[in-house]
């Protein structure tokens, strides 16, 4: 596989990390993306084993395609730790990656991804405030947010006025999206219209959101999925957005240890 030409608005099939390693050092400004978060790696029992409670008409109870979400945890934050460290490599001294994840409590103490995230140049967290929740846990408040760590270069600036926006966001949830954890399109166009970045790589595509807004905003994309599933649902929520919506995916638990697939060009 050649940088650009097999990459460029083209979603590439494989493991994230495998593929982002033939594209060059300094090339792409922006990376967004939100990695599984891990969930089923549980100190509770809704995700952990499927047995439901406040989690038993998640999609995510059946999991990803290609992908359980139950990594032992120090192995999860080597995982996305590498990762990052891939992301950080691809983008120049003006690049910046939006990486969204979730904070959880487990075992009863807050589990906010400093593991994850600390040593890279996080400049600032924004809050994703999402409309309603369910939260049987009279341990804690009910959580109603996500965190996307702005991690930049030295050089990274904002385009002009967008630092208006502040750093508290709020979107309706996607509810119609057969991906079992879809983001908000509106989402993902704030955060490419807020930069100058030509093209945007999304490491963990799913059903395509960051190239819908991309190439609503006119910009081109790299997107990257280890599902041959979910590269097919977003080649073709790209031709017709509501087809995602009728797509069906299979939840086969497959360890995330593919190597290259093919790639499917639009």
């Amino acid at each position: 596989m050649k940088y650009p030409k097999d990459f460029i608005n083209k979603f590439v099939c494989g493991n994230t990390i495998d593929v982002m390693k033939y594209i060059p050092d300094d090339s792409i400004e922006l990376i967004v993306t939100s990695p599984p978060y891990n969930l089923k790696n549980s100190t509770g029992n809704g995700m952990k084993d499927g047995r439901g409670g406040k989690w038993s008409n998640a999609a995510l109870i059946n999991g990803y395609s290609h992908y359980n979400d139950n990594m032992p945890h120090d192995e999860y934050v080597k995982w996305q730790r590498e990762c990052l460290k891939e992301m950080l490599r691809i983008i120049p001294e003006n690049g910046a990656i939006f990486y969204n994840h979730k904070w959880r409590v487990q075992a009863g103490l807050l589990q906010d991804r400093d593991d994850i995230v600390s040593n890279f140049p996080v400049r600032q967290i924004i809050i994703c405030r999402r409309k309603g929740g369910i939260n049987f846990n009279p341990g804690y408040f009910l959580p109603t947010y996500e965190v996307i760590y702005l991690i930049a270069k030295p050089k990274f600036k904002l385009a002009k006025k967008a630092n208006a926006h502040g750093d508290i966001w709020e979107f309706g949830q996607e509810c119609k999206n057969k991906h079992p954890a879809p983001f908000p399109v509106e989402l993902i166009e704030r955060i490419i219209s807020s930069t100058n970045a030509d093209i945007v790589l999304d490491p963990f595509m799913g059903s395509g959101t960051t190239a819908l807004a991309a190439k609503n905003l006119d910009r081109q994309f790299v997107g990257i999925d280890i599902s041959p599933e979910y590269c097919k649902m977003a080649k073709e929520r790209l031709i017709n957005p509501v087809s995602v919506v009728k797509q069906k995916v299979s939840t086969r638990k497959e360890s995330n240890q593919a190597t290259l697939f093919d790639y499917a060009e639009i």
